[in-house]
């Protein structure tokens, strides 16, 4: 018990220099920015920043929870993607009222989410091969409804959540925020929250205090749908439309933007105010691409070097906490 406080108390460290770190780049980067590219700071470049962000933010704080726990999310793009092209779907084809639509295909990715955490937990199968599997399902059948196609004509005022602005900020950055201030609550303010915690630093000691670990897993993956499923819905109302691609590149981004912002590949460890940051660090190198007219190619090139960046930082912070652990 005295090693796992003394281990909490080190992440919380780390995880505030990391994020202060990152705060720190990203003003700077932004200063080199605003000297090369005098349309970076400009109202409109930074409220698409700030709204682009809160698109792939909300599935990355799904994410998050997943790599708490030791777990990982591969099928969050396919979620988003079958939901987004569900909602639409049912905006354009039925005359249902669309506060039923949202909450039915967040219901739907909540239950791919559930789906997913049976498999792990009474199988005890890899959460990687699971959600790889559950992707591929997932735009399996966003080509079977769509058949490739855009659903589009989404209209009426709920197009909010993708479109609408809250005095000079977007939205969905306000709801992403919403987002992150909840459950950070949770994680540091309520036994749930440290429960998910115990189990992705040491599931077996979580269930000898009493912790149900396969609930609790499953409820996570749960989460992480729904919140990917809800994150398809806003990119569906910023488009007006359902489109087959939405969140094809939000599996690496997500995973990225986590572990960048202090959240640890081997559980147990983790912040979502880290990840909002690291998300507006995805973000702001992707803007950074478009305004210096730098070929869109380089993008996976950038993106590829950033995840493999991430993975080095995580296994060097994963390594200082042990050595720090077997000097107390």
């Amino acid at each position: 018990m005295e090693n796992m406080i003394e281990k909490k108390k080190f992440s919380l460290g780390q995880n505030a220099s990391t994020i202060l770190f990152l705060l720190l780049f990203i003003a700077l980067f932004g200063a080199v920015l605003s000297f090369a590219t005098p349309n970076f700071l400009t109202a409109y470049n930074v409220g698409v920043i700030f709204k682009q962000m809160s698109f792939f933010g909300v599935a990355a704080l799904g994410q998050t929870l997943v790599l708490i726990i030791g777990g990982i999310d591969l099928s969050i793009g396919s979620t988003a993607c079958l939901s987004g092209i569900l909602f639409a779907l049912c905006m354009t084809k039925t005359s249902m009222n669309p506060l039923v639509v949202v909450v039915i295909c967040v219901i739907a990715g909540a239950v791919m989410g559930y789906i997913n955490g049976l498999f792990i937990t009474k199988l005890k199968l890899h959460p990687f091969i699971v959600t790889l599997a559950a992707s591929n399902i997932g735009y399996g059948f966003v080509l079977v409804i769509s058949k490739g196609y855009t659903i589009s004509g989404i209209t009426g005022k709920v197009l909010t959540i993708g479109q609408g602005m809250l005095g000079p900020v977007p939205v969905p950055t306000v709801i992403f925020i919403v987002f992150v201030a909840i459950l950070t609550y949770i994680l540091k303010c309520t036994p749930f929250g440290r429960e998910l915690f115990a189990i992705g630093g040491n599931s077996a000691a979580s269930r000898l205090v009493g912790i149900n670990v396969e609930s609790r897993t499953r409820l996570v993956y749960l989460l992480s749908g729904a919140f990917a499923a809800f994150a398809g819905i806003m990119v569906a109302c910023r488009y007006n439309s359902g489109q087959p691609t939405i969140g094809e590149t939000w599996v690496m981004n997500s995973i990225t933007a986590a572990v960048i912002g202090g959240t640890s590949m081997a559980g147990g460890v983790g912040t979502v105010v880290g990840t909002l940051v690291g998300t507006l660090l995805m973000q702001l190198l992707s803007n950074a691409i478009v305004m210096l007219n730098i070929s869109q190619y380089w993008e996976q090139v950038m993106i590829g070097s950033v995840v493999l960046l991430a993975v080095v930082i995580d296994s060097l912070r994963t390594m200082g906490r042990i050595r720090s652990l077997r000097n107390k």
